[in-house]
């Protein structure tokens, strides 16, 4: 009897034993999934997308884990439970370096923006200066065509960083500075080899004239001899 009371509380202790290991993590996988949506607000898909892309993959693989372990008799979460302090700690440092990639793509805008704007005020000077010849004209009125698309990029980039969209301006930023800086390239390139064309050649150097060899002194004539 003694040993059948024994063997009862064995199998009770076991049960509640395999009952502890058997519950899914609930208070971790709320906070693993909280800190992934943090990480989300603050635009890790963005500006560390292969990071947080990571993140994802490690918790969908978390709950396709939980969903079999609950089909099974036998439920054992103590693996998944460190897969979600493991997912946990990676989502919070994506939504860190998330802000961090964000105030340093932020600066690059804002030193890109300075940038071209100054070249496009020196395009508009350098157009002044350029070759206005029959061909030269409808050049200039493509560059001038060019230079008022690039000045609306420019614009929308300057919109862009004003929201806070800091990647998308500096996406747009790039491509109208590089533009912009093809046609300053185009424009000296030009002026350059108009202001080459018409300048007299460096006569080279005279040569000295050789000063002709001084004459020997003639000889004194010889006194004549006495008679």
């Amino acid at each position: 009897m003694k040993n059948k009371v024994l063997m009862g509380l064995a199998a009770i202790a076991m049960v509640a034993f395999l009952s502890s290991c058997g519950k899914v993590p609930q208070a971790k996988v709320d906070a693993t999934n909280a800190a992934i949506a943090a990480a989300q607000t603050a635009e890790a898909a963005v500006y560390v997308p292969a990071e947080f892309t990571a993140v994802q993959d490690s918790m969908k693989a978390i709950n396709a884990s939980i969903e079999v372990q609950k089909s099974k008799l036998f439920k054992k979460f103590g693996p998944i439970s460190v897969k979600l302090d493991e997912t946990l700690a990676a989502a919070n440092k994506a939504g860190a370096d998330a802000a961090v990639k964000k105030e340093e793509v932020k600066k690059e805008v804002e030193t890109s923006l300075a940038a071209v704007k100054a070249v496009i005020e020196e395009n508009k000077t350098l157009i002044t200066k350029a070759p206005k010849g029959k061909e030269g004209a409808a050049v200039l009125e493509q560059i001038k065509t060019e230079m008022t698309t690039i000045e609306a990029s420019v614009a929308e980039a300057q919109g862009l960083y004003d929201k806070g969209s800091y990647m998308d301006a500096s996406n747009k930023v790039k491509a109208a500075s590089e533009r912009a800086t093809g046609i300053n390239t185009e424009l000296k390139d030009a002026i350059a080899k108009v202001h080459g064309k018409g300048k007299p050649a460096v006569a080279p150097a005279a040569k000295p004239v050789a000063k002709p060899a001084a004459k020997p002194a003639a000889k004194p004539a010889a006194a004549p001899k006495k008679k």
